[in-house]
This record gives structure tokens, C-alpha cells and sequence, in this order.
């Protein structure tokens, strides 16, 4: 007497679970890249009084070991030497001629970096806003 199986295996795989963890993790990278700060050098800026709100194309930095940093939209800041800002700057720049460049400086630095650093910016004709806390 042959005896038959009650049990049959079914050959269907559900992919509804795996739905689910791709778009969790879709979800978590969303919000994860939009928290990033695209200026991630600690630097204690000055107070002013007006803020005005733009969006700079190029960002440079100057930290209070007197180190610049160069960087433009979401990558990552770049060290530089003082001569090499200019040049990085053109380079980031010729996307766009509008574009200008937000200038982030420690609070403790001498004033004549920031002039020397101003003057040359203005002597290439590169437009400058200086990034500034408001006052609480």
C-alpha cells in the first residue's frame, strides 16, 4: 500500500517582507545624508547683529591655527595653502560666474588674515560673503 504525503511544500517566495527592508533602509539614507553639514570644520565664528540668508556655491575656512580649507556645495572641505585658494576657487567656480564665496573664519584669528585673504579674493574679481553667528 503506497502511502501518500499530506504535506505539500509550496514553492512561493514572498518578497513583501523584503519590500519592507529595502525601503526602511532607503528611508534611513534619505534622512541621514540631508543631517550632514556640508562645513564640518569646527570653527567659533563672530556675532553680527543682521543675517542675511544665501546659499554660497564655494565656501572657504579659515580655522585658528590659520589653516584654509576650500570646499563647494556638499563635498568634503579640502586643506590648502594659501596661495592654492585662488586657483581651487576658479576651478570650483567655472560652473558658474554668480557664484560667490562664503568666508568662515575663527573668531580669534588676527584681522589682517581675513584682509589679506579679502583683498586678494577682490583683486580676481570673486565675490565674498562673511559668515557670521547671530546674536542670541
Amino acid at each position: 500500500m503506497p502511502l501518500k504525503r499530506r504535506n505539500r511544500i509550496n514553492a512561493n517566495f514572498s518578497m513583501a517582507s523584503m519590500t519592507d527592508i529595502i525601503f526602511l533602509l532607503l528611508i534611513f539614507f534619505m534622512v541621514t545624508s540631508t543631517v550632514v553639514m556640508p562645513n564640518a570644520i569646527p570653527v567659533k565664528l563672530p556675532q553680527a547683529s543682521k543675517q542675511t540668508p544665501t546659499k554660497p556655491g564655494m565656501r572657504v575656512t579659515i580655522d585658528k591655527n590659520l589653516r584654509y580649507y576650500v570646499g563647494a556645495g556638499r563635498e568634503r572641505d579640502r586643506q590648502v595653502l594659501f596661495r592654492q585658494i585662488v586657483p581651487q576657487l576658479r576651478a570650483l567656480a567655472e560652473k558658474d560666474e554668480e557664484m560667490y564665496v562664503a568666508l568662515y573664519a575663527e573668531e580669534e584669528i588676527s584681522y589682517s588674515e581675513v584682509i589679506k585673504l579679502l583683498s586678494i579674493l577682490q583683486e580676481n574679481k570673486i565675490k565674498v560673503a562673511l559668515a557670521t553667528q547671530p546674536i542670541k
